[in-house]
């Protein structure tokens, strides 16, 4: 099976408010950049949103490592609260509706789909990936002002 490499990272200008994403895809020495951005939406949105657009590139069954800054995407599939949420249809742990729950679904379909590993890195430090996944959002920001 290929092994894939993703970086990725959201962000937004205010909360909510415009926000973009950007990933990066590495396999076999290649590499490939993509991003995005909306209107108007929420800096988790745009997490979540980088990982969904990366993962839909792959076309065949591969093992994949994501990286990402985010907390709340790591941890969903780390600390396996999306199993729960799944399991509790879509309630989370304070009795309320998981926030963001279509694109959470499109992400586990996604997921079922590969052997993924989720790895937390530290965000706006010295990891080149992480702050170009940045500088990728960013300029999405920009494209929509």
């Amino acid at each position: 099976m290929e092994e894939v490499i993703i970086y990725t990272d959201g962000a937004c200008s205010g909360n909510p408010g415009p926000g973009g994403w950007g990933s990066i895809l590495m396999c076999k020495g290649s590499k490939k950049e993509i991003s995005g951005s909306c209107e108007n939406t929420t800096n988790n949105v745009m997490e979540i949103t980088a990982v969904i657009e990366a993962l839909k590139l792959l076309k065949f069954e591969c093992n994949v490592k994501i990286f990402s800054d985010s907390a709340y995407v790591v941890n969903a599939f780390n600390e396996k609260w999306i199993y729960g949420w799944i399991k509790k249809n879509w309630i989370n742990s304070n009795k309320e509706p998981v926030k963001n729950k279509e694109l959470w679904q499109e992400l586990y379909g996604l997921t079922q789909r590969h052997n993924v590993e989720f790895i937390k890195v530290k965000g706006h430090s010295d990891n080149e990936y992480n702050n170009r996944c940045d500088e990728l959002a960013r300029k999405a920001i920009e494209s929509i002002r």
